[in-house]
């Protein structure tokens, strides 16, 4: 099975160990990673504010560079973790391509792609850990950047791994959610923060026909 794992930021090189035993497995992995904690406390300490639109960065030069730098961190701590089958892999140096949302700056939707140097790896039995930026430079919300990437690659399975057990309700966990009833919730503006993009990403590759799940919550079609 080919499998995408998309890591947030904040548990990123502890999770990075699933991978290494989804490969264990026999399967094909591919690691898509965030650094949102790390991208805030790096602007912080050099005194830019963050702004979010609905839970995506608004993205400067000034911060763009900052998003850079926080994704390689990340990505060097994932490969250190999963040792020499990983791949380090910067998506706008690999073909990832996106729409640039001008509203939000230096922001891109991606649509789905499948890099030759992503598929590369896979054929010599390695892990390609992406960073999640699209040629530009375009700063690239890592769910939405997992989902383009699953669906260009023709994966059968994404899981969206954070530091959340899954889709929250009235403070429980739901087992499985359907794509319309998930609709329902964005439009309505039952969520938000980091969940919105992760749970539309989830929706859309639902759709297309990839098996989702965040955390413990299985999204359907």
């Amino acid at each position: 099975m080919r499998v995408v794992l998309k890591l947030g930021g904040r548990v990123a090189a502890d999770a990075a160990r699933q991978a290494r035993a989804l490969r264990g497995d026999g399967h094909e992995v591919i690691v898509v990673h965030g650094a949102g904690p790390q991208i805030t406390e790096e602007m912080e300490r050099r005194g830019i504010a963050p702004t979010f639109v609905g839970g995506r960065r608004v993205t400067t030069a000034e911060v763009l560079d900052v998003v850079h730098g926080s994704l390689l961190d990340v990505n060097r701590a994932i490969c250190a973790v999963l040792g020499p089958d990983a791949v380090s892999l910067s998506g706008h140096e690999i073909g990832l391509r996106a729409e640039q949302v001008v509203e939000l700056g230096l922001v891109g939707d991606p649509v789905p792609s499948a890099p030759e140097a992503v598929l590369s790896a896979l054929a010599a039995g390695q892990i390609p850990v992406v960073a999640p930026l699209a040629a530009g430079p375009l700063n690239v919300n890592a769910d939405e950047a997992a989902t383009a990437l699953a669906v260009g690659l023709g994966a059968e399975r994404i899981v969206f791994v954070s530091d959340v057990p899954g889709v929250l309700l009235d403070g429980h966990v739901v087992a499985e959610l359907r794509a319309d009833e998930a609709d329902a919730m964005l439009d309505a503006g039952e969520l938000e923060g980091g969940i919105v993009p992760k749970l539309a990403a989830a929706v859309e590759a639902a759709r297309a026909g990839v098996r989702v799940s965040i955390g413990a919550t299985e999204v359907v079609a």
